[in-house]
């Protein structure tokens, strides 16, 4: 665990000071003659006060060794062995539990070579390592020497490449008003973590319609109103134990917000990686078929039977290990379910906090009809018996899993451009897993645990006529030319443009779009329109929503392709590398190391560092010469879309 927040807190604060007043590593070089053929590259370093450099033999797995190299390109001189250090200690690792071999304060490491060709009369070395303190700094800089005079040159390691680079991402733009309406962010904040709140309620209540946990709501209601001195004392014990089983599922989601504090983006980011989001498919697949009935997911016996040891305990503590014993035993069923709502948090902008509201909805659904039953012990005989309509309920939640899990194979085909699964095939699987569910719902496929149907009932004949009107909905979808855009599905297949059949463009709705900040500032410039900065992603699902029911509204559409140069920046192309040459360690102002290595890296800190936004989407108007057109905007109404496109023009247009 040490060496993966390592990965993600390399830089601090400090760091900061360091480019700026005080390097912690200069280095200077001499050269040693030993023979007509042979000379010794002396490289002498100072370092800052409780900064170490690394040695050359540090052992695998600790951190990176020094290594003196020939670069590139470069002849008529070769190395003698490795080169002599003088000057280090060692010292334990907490981090990779190692001894290390290190240099502090100062250090001395002389490099033998041998001239190939007697007429060179300067060498190049590489310098290849790095210094840490709280914070680390890889040095890797190429020393060119002198071996006809003693030319001594000093060297500060601050990576300049870095900072040059990292200044071509920041815009010089000729406004800084760009906040979003506060009470509008506030309001879209609320309106999400209800959502997943009530998603979360919705995934408890279909919960408590299964097997595992639908049959023992009498059972401990009774427990509680019988075995109580009186029945309010009753009452109250089952009230208590409602509160636990929400502050358990509450529980659940804390340590995620020990992540999302490490770094605020790392929910987002690893929610957008390709392996993560086939984790999540098989995952989810094979919670799909334990709910078919092949086979089931629990939890150790053992940790059920000391729970409910420990519930015997009595009192306040014996009612909480009740309602922990509810959720061991009862994981088969909610554990699926469960899943599905972790899976979800994680690739929204919300992380960990729509996780906690997600699973506090799935607690309090859990929880209600103990305390309910509680209060109005006579609404257990109103309660239906159990019977096959439970693992009938299993076998639905399995259908849905198993269609909810292509939406995460989908999100790694995009991000990784694999091509395979395009629009109109995810589409085709839908109709071919919802189809298996009609036929399940009207009795002409049965799972392992299915009792035998003699009639078919109201309710199932309904959900299954409502199944069929689903699949006639997205059958189109599987066509060149739909009927329809599948609005309500927006977000869960693939963008439209990312089809089998051809497609005038590879952007939304066959807009021309620029993939490249300054292509599309040259065309802006060359044509004098304004910017629509889209900051967008693969993965995103509100993105695709806004392309498909606001940008395919025709006079928001007109004004996109008419008035306005579309430059679309996908934060999460994180499989697409950027050149060797433009790749390069970005310092955050919090002191924290981001490897900028991929074209999704390279936009997701270009949104950063100039808008300081990380959510998506996030749409900017610019003019040509960088000057912000109005407030920036988000996922929006088509209203509110529409008259901000409009104010942009007519802000441009006064200039």
């Amino acid at each position: 665990m040490k060496k993966f927040i390592t990965l993600f807190i390399l830089f601090t604060a400090f760091v900061l000071k360091a480019q700026t007043e005080n390097d912690p590593i200069t280095i200077a070089t001499s050269v040693q003659k030993i023979s007509d053929t042979e000379y010794d590259i002396i490289f002498n370093a100072k370092l800052y006060k409780g900064w170490y450099l690394y040695s050359q033999y540090n052992p695998d797995g600790a951190s990176l060794p020094l290594e003196i190299t020939i670069p590139d390109g470069e002849t008529g001189y070769k190395l003698i062995g490795k080169a002599d250090e003088k000057d280090t200690f060692k010292k334990y690792s907490d981090v990779w539990e190692v001894e290390e071999v290190v240099f502090k304060e100062k250090a001395k490491i002389t490099q033998r070579i041998q001239l190939t060709n007697k007429k060179i009369t300067q060498v190049k070395l590489n310098f290849f390592g790095q210094v840490c303190e709280t914070a680390c700094i890889n040095i890797d800089e190429n020393f060119t020497v002198s071996l006809t005079n003693n030319q001594i040159k000093i060297s500060n390691t601050v990576d300049e490449r870095s900072a040059v680079l990292t200044k071509q991402l920041k815009l010089d733009l000729k406004s800084t008003e760009l906040l979003i309406n506060t009470s509008d962010a506030e309001s879209e904040s609320s309106n999400g973590l209800f959502s997943i709140f009530f998603l979360g309620f919705a995934g408890g209540l279909l919960a408590l319609l299964t097997p595992c946990v639908f049959p023992m709501i009498p059972l401990t209601v009774s427990f509680f109103t019988k075995q109580s001195e009186n029945k309010k004392k009753g009452v109250f014990n089952a009230i208590l134990y409602g509160f636990f089983i929400i502050l358990i599922y509450i529980l659940l989601s804390l340590p995620f917000h020990f992540l999302d504090n490490l770094d605020p983006e790392i929910l987002n980011t690893i929610s957008t990686n390709v392996w993560l989001n086939i984790f999540f498919f098989v995952v989810l697949v094979f919670f799909a078929f334990s709910f078919f009935g092949f086979y089931e997911i629990t939890l150790p016996s053992s940790w059920g039977n000391k729970m409910d040891s420990a519930s015997s305990v009595g009192g306040i503590i014996g009612i909480f290990f009740m309602a922990l014993t509810l959720a061991i035993v009862s994981f088969s069923c909610t554990g699926p379910i469960l899943g599905s709502l972790l899976a979800g948090s994680l690739t929204s902008d919300g992380g960990a906090t729509q996780l906690t509201a997600g699973m506090s909805g799935f607690g309090l659904a859990l929880a209600l009809p103990f305390a309910l039953f509680a209060l109005f012990p006579n609404w257990l005989n109103s309660l239906p018996k159990s019977g096959g309509w439970l693992n009938t309920t299993k076998v639905v939640l399995g259908f849905l899993e198993l269609a909810l899990a292509f939406k995460f194979l989908s999100n790694a085909d995009l991000v990784a451009h694999w091509d395979i699964l395009k629009r109109e095939i995810f589409i085709g699987i839908w109709v071919i897993i919802f189809i298996g569910l009609a036929l399940y719902l009207f009795a002409k496929i049965k799972f392992p645990h299915d009792s035998p149907i003699k009639k078919l009932s109201f309710s199932r004949i309904s959900f299954g006529v409502l199944v069929i009107s689903f699949i006639i909905y997205i059958t189109p979808g599987v066509l060149k030319n739909p009927t329809w855009n599948l609005s309500l599905l927006s977000g869960f297949p693939p963008p439209q443009f990312y089809s089998i059949y051809e497609q005038e463009s590879d952007c939304p709705l066959g807009l021309d779009c620029y993939k490249d900040f300054d292509e599309g500032l040259a065309k802006a410039t060359e044509v004098n329109k304004p910017i629509l900065l889209d900051f967008t992603g693969w993965a995103c699902v509100n993105c695709r929503k806004m392309e498909e029911n606001v940008w395919s509204e025709p006079d928001i559409y007109q004004t996109l392709k008419e008035d306005y140069i579309l430059i679309s920046l996908y934060v999460d192309d994180n499989e697409k590398a950027l050149p060797e040459a433009q790749q390069f360690d970005f310092l955050k102002p919090n002191g924290k190391i981001k490897k900028i290595k991929t074209v999704g890296d390279k936009w997701s800190t270009f949104q950063v560092i100039n808008f300081k936004n990380a959510s998506q989407p996030y749409y900017i108007l610019l003019s040509p010469d960088l000057e912000i057109l109005n407030s920036a905007q988000q996922y929006t109404d088509r209203d509110t879309y529409y008259s901000w496109l409009k104010e942009g023009v007519e802000n441009f247009n006064k200039e």
